[in-house]
């Protein structure tokens, strides 16, 4: 199905950036298996995200992975980590998550358009 159609101005509220995964750790308290991501979105600075791509991904897999991300949505709480972006990726037939990344490297910080 589907989602609503939405105005060019409506996508243009979407910050979407470039960035590097530094630092990736376990995250215990996740109602799913997730990640603990740093991540460095260049003159942006670093930010965390909480990803639930355990299931293709290793941490080392991940460590250095230039991925793609929305950078302008209000942190959210998830147990005791506050999440600051959300990692882009394609879910699935059985919910499992596939990382969007570019298909050369970028410079980090980025805008996606």
């Amino acid at each position: 199905m589907i989602k609503p159609e939405i105005s060019w101005t409506d996508f243009e509220k979407i910050d979407l950036r470039t960035g590097t995964i530094v630092s990736v750790l376990d995250f215990p308290g996740a109602k799913n298996p997730a990640y603990q991501l740093e991540i460095d979105f260049g003159n942006l600075g670093i930010k965390k995200s909480s990803a639930q791509i355990t299931e293709l991904y290793t941490k080392e897999d991940l460590l250095g992975k230039q991925i793609i991300a929305v950078v302008n949505f209000p942190k959210k709480q998830i147990a005791n980590f506050f999440s600051e972006c959300l990692v882009l990726g394609v879910y699935g037939d059985n919910k499992e998550v596939t990382v969007l990344t570019s298909t050369l490297p970028v410079k980090n910080g980025l805008q996606i358009g």
